[in-house]
């Protein structure tokens, strides 16, 4: 169908962030149902167990851990390697429609990391073998090595493993990812697993992809699009769409959906703690919609919920961190007495939140 034909107005930075605050639920608290937020941020960066459940606290009204936690344990929501070929907690039903579109995908990564460790291992027969062991039961990466390497007892252990979560759709079950929980990264097959997952897209499957991007990440390049999904040649599946055309601050063609309006430039953007590397700083290829010194997003170890980073007016100001002791804020420049107030209100919900049982917690500001 093509985009039309009207003359792109240009966004500033500014105006730019907003949008982008705006479609991630950000700019206010949204009263949407845990599942319906998941569905529209098409998934959460879940390499830390638990930062899903920061990154809809952040951003849902009445949000409680329960809410994810039942999610997953009723296999309406998953913990799957997809976009990027990363862990990310995504709808059972977007899993099941989306998962085959990053095949490609996840054979290059199974090359490029594992491949010199499996030679001689036929990937059918690896898939063929794995899928058989994990249908039977959940195994973990160590108990399914173990398992495989009486078959191919020449090849590396762990590698046979890993190679596994790239050939075969697999997810983490329960209670990886379950607030208050700790437990190892276990694996079951996504056929096993889910019986029921929903009705898929009506769309064409990357089709609905693109366009649920733009509805999370919008207005955007084609270049974001395949930097957050991993894929390529985008480009011929929006030029098939109706879409609405911007430029950004720099001349770049930005796509969106044309049924969208964009908030004022000018609309406040409140102080909003993200977990550790939340999706908003990772999904575009030029970040400075967020990211304005272009700073590399950490990943911490940990289950996650602990440390993440802040968002002041709308942009990454800050690291924070919570121990016994303190939630600690690392600012990137000086804040103002009326920045400090608010991010030290938010902080005081962040600590409801995550240690709702601990003794009271100071609030500190140290020096970047």
């Amino acid at each position: 169908m093509g985009r039309a034909a009207d003359p792109a107005p240009r966004l500033t930075q500014r105006a730019l962030n907003r949008a982008t605050l705006d479609r991630q639920l950000l700019l206010r608290r949204h009263p949407l149902p845990a599942r319906q937020a998941v569905r529209h941020l098409a998934g959460l960066q879940a390499q830390a167990p638990l930062a899903p459940h920061l990154g809809l606290w952040t951003r849902l009204s009445g949000f409680t851990p329960d809410d994810l936690s039942t999610l997953l344990t009723e296999r309406k929501v998953v913990r799957a390697p997809i976009m990027r070929a990363t862990v990310h907690a995504v709808d059972a039903a977007d899993f099941v429609a989306f998962r085959p579109l990053f095949s490609s995908l996840m054979a290059a990564g199974l090359r490029a990391n594992y491949g010199r460790n499996l030679t001689g291992v036929d990937p059918e027969e690896l898939t063929a073998a794995a899928s058989g062991l994990l249908a039977e039961r959940p195994l973990t990466r160590l108990q399914l090595a173990n398992a495989l390497s009486a078959r191919w007892p020449d090849a590396d252990r762990m590698s046979l493993a890993y190679a596994v979560t790239y050939l075969v759709p697999v997810v983490q079950v329960p209670p990886r990812g379950l607030w208050g929980k700790s437990a190892q990264a276990t694996w079951t097959t996504a056929a096993s697993w889910l019986s029921d997952p929903g009705e898929p897209p009506a769309a064409s499957a990357v089709e609905e992809l693109v366009l649920r991007y733009l509805a999370a990440f919008g207005p955007a390049t084609v270049a974001d699009a395949q930097i957050w999904s991993g894929l390529t040649r985008l480009r011929e599946i929006t030029d098939r769409l109706d879409l609405r055309t911007y430029r950004g601050p720099d001349g770049a063609e930005l796509l969106d959906l044309p049924e969208i309006t964009l908030p004022g430039e000018d609309t406040p953007a409140p102080p909003r703690f993200l977990p550790e590397y939340d999706n908003l700083l990772l999904s575009h290829a030029d970040r400075r919609r967020v990211n304005p010194d272009n700073r590399q997003v950490p990943l911490w170890p940990g289950n996650g919920a602990t440390q993440g980073t802040l968002l002041v007016d709308g942009l990454w100001t800050a690291i924070w961190q919570i121990t016994a002791e303190a939630l600690t804020i690392t600012p990137f420049r000086r804040l103002t007495t009326a920045e400090e107030s608010a991010i030290t209100e938010e902080a005081a919900s962040l600590l409801a939140f995550a240690r709702p049982e601990a003794l009271p917690v100071t609030i500190r500001f140290v020096s970047g």
